[in-house]
């Protein structure tokens, strides 16, 4: 007969529990007295251990109160909230263990009690975790053991939550009982708000148990005997297998039940499979293979030891290009699991190479990310992992590819160094020379960082893993062809919206999108102007015409003032030969004077129609800016002139004079 050990992907230590036990150590290692609140975990090897090397346990607030020179490590499931106000009012050394996880749930429901919410709570009301939840509530928190109370919870009171709910649930809840509560929640209590608070490892732990459970003749579940987390496993476990046995460490293994089990078996093959709860250290797991593996080899001739604890227990070694999930993200690292009996850390230089960036920014959990090993520490199931160096790899592969097709690619750029910028672009740093950075010189490279750019590969050193890009290149590239796309499709009259460039005396250079026109000074207004800066400004952006075009000397005349704004266009609709009009007197020359009659229009006094006399002097009679009222003599549409009188006006009104008072007596 056939036997197989097969141990479940995710079983054993997790993020938040191994993370705690480390505190510990690292606090006990620089000489430090330590006491844990609490059990730090719930497995007898771990606290047996650690209280052989001195550490204490206290488990409540009046043994506090008394210490003096020792560090209080909060366990894992985290603590009520007045605990930490005690530690700190006394001054109290400590260092915080709570699982991220149970962090994120405080704050949640912190936030939404706050702002009128009501919480119900899905889990153990003894548990430390639990308690420490409700602490942090700041209005009534209400606690449901599964399903069931839940339903009849709601039921009873339905009216009181009509207004704001919010549901979480303890990190190491039962899934399958919490997709019961969601469905539960949708028929009786749309409303409410669920929150997904089960944290990531310990469903994953639940899923892969199940799965093993399903094609096991037998499970083993190993894990402290007052660990939620693990007492659900063995439950979850008991559903799926006949038979299904929770141990605490090898010591609590019947070898004789195993056996007599495996030879009573009437299938081929006879298959444990082992899962382990949070809190369980790989070596304990590995004990417990161990010792199974032993006593099955005297029942199959085919077994081989060695060849079973290897299967059991996934290698893993430095350079290893993995597959792994992200379990969890800090404010430091991102914790990964590789499917083997380690927690992967990455730490946040080894995620990315931009340094602007947190881990969360990167990546978050539940992601499938490709990893290269580092480090492997088996002694305290570590394995320290780089994320960076294989997109370093598959970029390197992408920029190789993308120099010999000439290919334009996109990045951000991330920095700016001496004599360049640094450009990232998966997961590669591509370096560009300052005279390729931009499209002048004298731009400022500053102004390119964190902005996404398209830049050509121009050289690379394979040896060095090194790359040099051009962004200029593709600004050239793509003016050259705004250029020939202009010159092809351009004609006299278009409109184009445009940047002034420069001025000169005689106009304006405007830039078209790479193509630069000039409007003359005179095609700026109608108004007579000395300069072009009195119309428009560098940096305006300004509507334009094309009135000439030379494409083979590259030249374009542009017009800016419109017909439309013509004030002759508005003189002629307006004034006819013979009208009196008001005008401003706006110049004075030896043979006339010229008069404004509407801005851009004037028309022509001339010396001998000023007055109904002889003038010598025009500046005796008329000044600038003085008005006057005058006559409207001639109108030569062709030339635009105008002829204004003075003088006529006056000799009408003289032959308006009445006739003399004797020729009335007659």
């Amino acid at each position: 007969m056939k036997t197989e050990i097969i141990v479940a992907e995710n079983a054993g230590f997790c993020f938040g529990v191994d993370r705690a036990v480390k505190i510990v150590y690292n606090i006990l290692n620089s000489g430090k007295k330590v006491v844990t609140y609490g059990e730090i975990i719930h497995n007898r090897d771990v606290t047996n251990e650690l209280a052989r090397k001195g550490v204490r346990i206290i488990n409540d607030l009046p043994e506090m109160e008394q210490l003096t020179d020792e560090t209080v490590i909060i366990r894992s499931h985290g603590a009520e909230k007045n605990v930490f106000e005690v530690l700190e009012r006394r001054g109290i050394s400590f260092e915080d263990g709570t699982c991220p996880f149970v962090k994120r749930i405080h704050k949640i429901v912190s936030e939404k009690s706050s702002d009128g919410y009501d919480i119900i709570i899905m889990g153990d009301k003894d548990h430390p975790e639990v308690k420490g939840i409700v602490s942090y509530c700041n209005s009534l928190a209400n606690i449901c053991a599964d399903d069931k109370e839940l339903d009849d919870f709601l039921k009873k009171n339905y009216t009181k939550f009509k207004k704001k709910v919010a549901i979480v649930a303890q990190t190491t809840y039962n899934i399958s009982i919490w997709e019961k509560c969601k469905d539960i929640v949708r028929s009786v209590c749309p409303q409410a708000e669920m929150v997904d608070t089960i944290c990531s490892a310990t469903s994953e732990r639940q899923k892969s148990a199940v799965r093993l459970a399903n094609s096991a003749d037998m499970m083993i579940v190993i894990g402290g005997k007052h660990s939620s987390n693990t007492v659900k496993l063995a439950d979850i476990c008991g559903r799926s297998c006949k038979v299904c046995i929770h141990i605490e460490n090898a010591d609590e293994l019947d070898l004789q039940q195993i056996e007599d089990l495996a030879k009573n078996n009437t299938g081929e093959k006879f298959i444990i499979g082992v899962t382990a709860g949070a809190s369980a250290p790989a070596h304990i797991i590995k004990e417990v293979v161990n010792q199974m593996s032993e006593k099955l080899q005297n029942l199959d001739e085919d077994f081989n030891f060695e060849e079973a604890l290897d299967a059991s227990f996934k290698k893993i070694y430095t350079g290893q290009r993995v597959k792994g999930y992200i379990t969890a993200v800090n404010d430091a690292e991102a914790i990964v699991d590789v499917g083997t009996k380690h927690t992967g850390y990455v730490s946040l230089d080894e995620l990315t190479n931009d340094p602007s960036l947190k881990p969360a920014d990167v990546v978050k959990p539940g992601d499938e990310v490709e990893l290269i090993v580092i480090k492997v520490n088996d002694a305290d199931g570590i394995v320290t992992l780089s994320k960076k160096r294989v997109d370093a790899l598959i970029g390197f592969d992408k920029i190789l590819k993308a120099k010999e097709e000439n290919a334009v690619l996109e990045g951000t750029v991330s920095s700016v160094v001496k004599g360049g910028v640094i450009i990232l672009y998966e997961g590669t740093r591509v370096f560009i020379p300052a005279s390729q950075a931009t499209a002048r010189r004298d731009d400022k490279l500053e102004e390119l960082l964190k902005k996404t750019v398209k830049f050509k590969i121009i050289e690379v050193n394979e040896q060095r893993g090194r790359a040099v890009g051009s962004i200029r290149a593709v600004l050239n590239a793509e003016k050259d062809a705004a250029r020939a796309k202009f010159w092809d499709t351009v004609q006299v009259g278009d409109v184009f919206k445009g940047e002034v460039k420069s001025l000169t005396n005689y106009g304006a250079f405007v830039d078209l999108g790479g193509i630069d026109g000039m409007v003359h000074i005179s095609e700026l207004s109608w108004n007579r102007i000395k300069h072009p800066s009195e119309v428009v400004n560098v940096g305006d952006v300004i509507e334009v015409f094309v009135k000439d075009l030379d494409k083979e000397a590259g030249r374009i005349s542009l017009g800016y003032k419109l017909d439309a704004d013509n004030p002759w266009v508005k003189f002629e609709s307006e004034y006819n030969t013979g009208d009196v009009i008001k005008a401003k007197i706006v110049s004075i020359t030896p043979f006339g004077a010229f008069a404004q009659i509407i801005p851009g229009i004037d028309g022509l006094i001339h010396i001998s129609q000023i007055a109904d006399k002889k003038v010598s002097n025009i500046k005796d009679v008329l000044s600038v800016g003085e008005e006057v009222e005058a006559k409207i003599t001639e109108i030569d549409n062709e030339k635009k002139r105008i002829s204004l009188s003075i003088r006529a006006l006056l000799e009408e009104k003289a032959d308006e004079q009445p006739a003399d008072e004797t020729s009335d007596a007659e």
